[in-house]
This record gives C-alpha cells, structure tokens and sequence, in this order.
C-alpha cells in the first residue's frame, strides 16, 4: 500500500524538456540577445586584469580631466585615473554584487517560504516579520542598514540581500499554499511522508522554474541598488572602483565632462537590460501555459 501510494504521490513534471526550452527561446530574439549581453559582460569581467590598459587606482594629476580619445578612450577623471579601466574593473564589482544577491536571496526565501507555506504556526509567526521588512522601501531600508555598518563589499551584499528576501519568500510561500493542496502532496502526506521529505521531493521541484525567473530579476535589481547606494555614499568604499562610485565621483562634473558618468552608466543599463530581457525569455520557456498558448 505504502509503495503504490508513494508512486501515485510522485509529481507530474511542469518543466518543459531542454528542447522546448530551446525553442522558447528560439520564438525570443530578444532573450537571446540579453543572454549574449550578458555573457559579453560576465567575459569582460572575468578578463578584466588583461583588458584595462592601466591600473584603475593609478593617480596622475598631469593627465585629469583628459576627454575620450585613442590614449584614453573613456576619457581620464578629475584625479587623473583611466575611465576605461575603472569601468572594466566596476564590472566585476557590480556583477559580483548581482550574482550574490541573486544567489543569497533566493536560497533564504526558498528555505523560509516552503516552511511558512507548510507549517502554519510558522506562517503566522515569519510572514508579520516579513510584513514588517516590506513595508519598508528596499532602497531605504539598504541604506538604513549600511548606515549602522562599516562601509565595505560584504555588508552592500548583506544590506540588499536582506531587502530582497521577503519578496522571494512571499513569491514561495505562494507557490507552495498552492502546491500542498495538490492530489499528489496529499497523497504523500497519507502515505507517511515527513515534511521534509514532502518539500524536498514534492514541493521543491515545482518552484524552481518561478524562482530562476524571479533571480534575474532580483540580479538587476541588485546592481541598480548597488550603483544607488555609492551614488549617495552609502554603498562600497571610494577604493572600490564600481559603476556607481564612478558615476557618484563625477556627478559635481556632469556639466564639464558628462562622459565620466555616461559610459559606466551606459554600461550598467546594457547589463540590467540584458539581464531583463533574458529573465522575460526565461519566463516565457518555463511558464507551461504560454508555452502551451504559443
């Protein structure tokens, strides 16, 4: 009895195979062109030691405010540093913030939304918490929290993971109020099944397509937060060169040599573009509804 009810409890798969996820995309030009985007960005990032042309901290008042030419070819600052390889260099600090994030947010509102979506006593406890951080714009409760900290990478990292959270375990716990009420999570649940067998094997496989979608999401956001936070002061340190910093050193200049903030702010757009419109292809390839529409 308790076999064949463990064969009826086991889900039917709501992920498309790897070749409707192909053609998904296929139907996307856009999505592809995000994903070629963003892969350009990662590879200029992960290749920045070779590519810029001097070291981006490397002072030289006799060349200041240089303007964009075959020498410098983002122009040179008001401390005599080379944009371009500032610009480089903010990629991998930008990204690496985004990737973080992503990652980090994800993992914790997955773990806190199946319990609150599956344990009651839990629910009522967590999601006023949650209710709580919400409640407060993520941008604001990020510089609240760098405020109280020292200004440094991991606590930009730690300030946005934070405010990002409880919106990945509301996406959750939706997901899995839905799913317990499923034919197969209750037959597992009558078969025996612990709880945490139940939302490993049951439940967990059936949030994986919402939450890669909503991870690129929280990944752009991320970055724009990150260049928000060092815009005003509050994100990395001034020796951290990222496209923020870059863009908030040269905001007092804007009039003089606007190409100190239009090309980290050029490249900060491409890169939460491309990772838009890779995140909608994503939506469109994993959600079997438009799949099944298109």
């Amino acid at each position: 009895m308790s076999a064949v009810s463990t064969e009826i409890a086991a889900p039917r798969s709501v992920s498309p195979t790897w070749r409707g996820f192909r053609d998904a995309f296929r139907r996307h030009p856009t999505a592809i062109l995000g994903g070629v985007l963003l892969l350009v960005m990662v590879a200029m990032a992960m290749l920045a030691p070779w590519l810029w042309t001097v070291d981006p901290q490397a002072l030289s008042p006799v060349r200041r405010l240089k303007p964009p030419s075959g020498e410098y070819w983002f122009g040179t600052d008001m401390l005599g540093r080379d944009v371009y390889s500032r610009v480089v260099y903010g990629a991998r600090v930008s990204l690496t913030i985004g990737i973080a994030v992503a990652i980090l947010s994800t993992v914790l509102g997955l773990a806190l939304g199946m319990l609150t979506g599956f344990v009651r006593w839990i629910d009522a406890i967590l999601m006023r918490v949650m209710d709580g951080l919400m409640s407060i714009p993520a941008v604001l409760l990020a510089i609240s929290l760098m405020a109280l900290t020292q200004a440094s990478l991991e606590n930009v990292i730690f300030a946005i993971t934070l405010s990002e959270v409880p919106r990945v375990v509301r996406l959750v716990r939706s997901l899995v109020l839905s799913l317990r009420e499923q034919p197969f999570v209750e037959a597992a649940t009558a078969a025996g099944t612990g709880i945490l067998r139940t939302l490993v094997r049951h439940i967990l496989p059936n949030t994986i397509a919402p939450l890669l979608v909503q991870g690129t999401y929280i990944f752009a956001s991320a970055m724009i937060t990150e260049a928000i936070l060092s815009f005003i002061g509050a994100g990395t340190p001034p020796n951290i060169p990222s496209w923020g910093n870059v863009m908030a050193e040269a905001r007092s200049l804007f009039q003089i040599a606007g190409y100190l903030i239009l090309f980290p702010g050029l490249f900060l757009s491409l890169t939460v573009l491309a990772v838009n419109l890779l995140g909608d292809g994503m939506r469109d390839a994993l959600d079997p509804r438009l799949a099944r529409r298109m």
